[in-house]
């Protein structure tokens, strides 16, 4: 285990059987964070009358309103006088971040497989990181009421899994449990009586290592996440690997570089159900919540004030896309935030690296420019609202890939295994976009009821935009996942244009009159009553070119027209982005707007004058 490299040769030993800590990880929507509510509600850590909801767990306002786990969160329950520390992962590969470094305080994962999906790509990512950390597994194979369960199939496919990434024999021999986490309930086998989650709890007890730590050694604990209260300030999270904690104690800490600095730890907290509890001690083994560390980064050691000893720091997988978050320069800039400033936005993104491990930012080419890469297009809309939300005003370009050169000079990008599930009437159109974005098929797997998985290996670069094609393309029935794999050699150019934008020429308020002839040029982006501005994008043309229309012209009043020719005007409803939608549709000459209120596409370049300059000057 992690803890037992970290021992000393000769370190007095000792087994702690009151504690077990364990990760859960799993695919997306697999069902991870229904079955922790389960955990949490049979431990009864709540009051009999205290309503809790679902999704426990998942407390942050995009997580609930995305349906995903983002963040990384410890909660911990008693069962039969033990205590059991889970770590609740995300599911989604551009949150891998957030697994790589959680993964280190346990001794064992609950690997949780859908009866239906199998294993998916995220399946493989987070189960090869748990191995590589030599963690105890067990499955459970979550979902096994649904109508379209496989669970024979499905258990085979997980042992396939196995075989291929275990590293040590002990690693074969796990547990398989079966589970309707949100009826709470687990069995040993697939026929068993639906009663409760006793079986789980037993099999974590027997299963997941106990921690056989030193208690007298020097102490060392590795920060692997962080906290905010406003009145306890920055809280250091981790598990102690060695030796004891107090409050008021002294401790060394020790940052990536290997610099030691001398600090004191104020309190000292574990965790009880969704609360942190303060205590008077803590001990190799234990995970807690520190304060007084003001300037703790993840990563970092907290070890003993005498005998400063580092922990190997957390390797994260690089990133892989970039974008360009610049000041807000629309006509529009400073009407709706609250921060709006270079100063104000460069301080708020250096301090996401505190705790996004994954993310990248670096200044950009002006003052008022910064590069900030991260995992996928997901990660980096998840910042995006999150800064949108607390005030922010801004703007961001397209997301382009990070490329890098081999030995020989050569240029290599990097490239995903893209899993579709999807109705056997689309795979002809999804096989013709996708080879035009230079997806190889690697896979492909029919039911024989007419839904179909299908494997591919596509370059980054050709999963930019591809999701709104491919929502619509298949109709909504479908869905897609997709995992890094690895850099490979540049691929060529990838000719996913789309048509020309229809561009407000001037400023004012969108009326129906303007807007019902920017329709007979193509679809529109927006409503009667927006405010536009010259240069902002308001629809999409039906021909490749951009097209300048008057969204603001009104109707000429005459003597003549019929009074009522204008209850006639019916327009088409707007097309209504998302922010990744937004994302997806800008090309690199285009922004797209953020503000608390609105998001807004536009060109980078507001006047006819300037577009046509810089298309002369290319």
């Amino acid at each position: 285990m992690q803890a037992e490299t970290a021992l000393q040769e000769g370190s007095n030993l000792k087994v702690r059987e009151d504690i077990r800590n364990v990760a859960i990880i799993a695919h997306v929507d697999h069902g991870k964070t229904t079955l922790v509510d389960g955990l949490l509600k049979q431990s009864h850590i709540f009051r009999d009358n205290q309503q809790v909801g679902e999704l426990i767990m998942d407390s942050n306002d995009q997580e609930r309103e995305r349906g995903i786990t983002i963040l990384a969160k410890n909660t911990a329950i008693s069962y039969r006088g033990v205590k059991i520390n889970i770590i609740d992962t995300p599911g989604h590969a551009d949150f891998g971040g957030e697994v790589e470094r959680v993964l280190t305080m346990a001794d064992g994962c609950i690997l949780l497989v859908d009866a239906a999906e199998g294993p998916m790509p995220q399946t493989r990512f987070v189960l090869q990181k748990a191995l590589e950390l030599n963690l105890q597994p067990i499955v459970v194979v979550n979902k096994i009421d649904r109508k379209d369960a496989r669970i024979a199939d499905v258990v085979d496919e997980t042992q396939d899994l196995f075989l291929e990434l275990a590293t040590q024999d002990h690693h074969l021999n796990f547990p398989v449990l079966y589970a309707i986490g949100r009826a709470g309930v687990a069995m040993l086998n697939p026929e068993d009586e639906q009663k409760d989650l006793e079986p789980l709890f037993e099999t974590i007890l027997k299963t997941v290592p106990a921690p056989k730590v030193d208690v007298e050694a020097p102490l060392q604990m590795l920060v692997t996440a962080l906290d905010y209260d406003d009145y306890k300030g920055k809280y250091a999270i981790g598990r102690i690997i060695r030796g004891k904690m107090t409050p008021a104690s002294a401790v060394s800490r020790i940052d990536r570089d290997g610099n030691v600095t001398r600090q004191k730890i104020n309190l000292v907290f574990t965790y009880k159900g969704l609360q942190k509890a303060e205590t008077d001690a803590a001990m190799a083994g234990d995970i807690v919540a520190v304060t007084g560390i003001a300037d703790a980064n993840i990563g970092e050691t907290i070890a003993d004030a005498d005998n400063p000893e580092a922990l190997p720091s957390i390797t994260i997988t690089e990133p892989t896309l970039k974008m360009t978050f610049g000041v807000n320069t629309s006509p529009f800039a400073g009407r709706e935030g609250k921060f709006s400033t270079s100063r104000q936005l460069r301080a708020r993104l250096y301090r996401e690296l505190e705790t996004n491990v994954s993310l990248r930012v670096v200044d950009g080419s002006s003052p008022d420019e910064f590069v900030v890469s991260g995992r996928g297009e997901l990660h980096l809309s998840v910042l995006i609202e999150s800064l949108r939300r607390e005030g922010y005003e801004f703007q961001v370009s397209r997301p382009e890939v990070i490329t890098r050169e081999d030995e020989n000079g050569h240029i290599q990008e990097p490239f995903e295994h893209l899993t579709i599930d999807t109705k056997d009437t689309y795979i002809g159109v999804l096989t013709e976009t996708l080879a035009i974005r230079k997806a190889q098929l690697s896979n492909m797997h029919n039911d024989g009821s007419g839904n179909v998985r299908i494997e591919y290996k596509i370059p980054t670069r050709g999963l930019i935009g591809f999701r709104n094609s491919f929502l619509t393309l298949t109709k909504g029935n479908g869905a897609m996942n997709s995992l890094l794999i690895g850099f490979e050699p540049w691929m060529g150019k990838i000719n996913t244009a789309r048509n020309g934008a229809l561009i407000a020429s001037e400023q004012g308020v969108a009326v129906t009159y303007g807007l019902n002839n920017a329709q007979q040029r193509g679809d529109t982006f927006i409503e009667p009553g927006t405010p536009v501005y010259e240069g902002m994008i308001v629809g999409l043309n039906t021909r490749p070119m951009d097209m300048a229309v008057n969204v603001c012209k009104e109707k000429q009043k005459t003597n003549i027209r019929s009074s009522t020719s204008d209850i006639s005007v019916r327009l088409t409803p707007p097309i209504l982005m998302s922010l990744e939608q937004s994302l997806d549709f800008i090309n690199n000459d285009e922004l797209v707007e953020v503000t608390p209120k609105t998001i807004r596409l536009r060109k980078r370049y507001l006047t006819q004058n300037e577009r046509s300059r810089m298309r002369d000057s290319d």
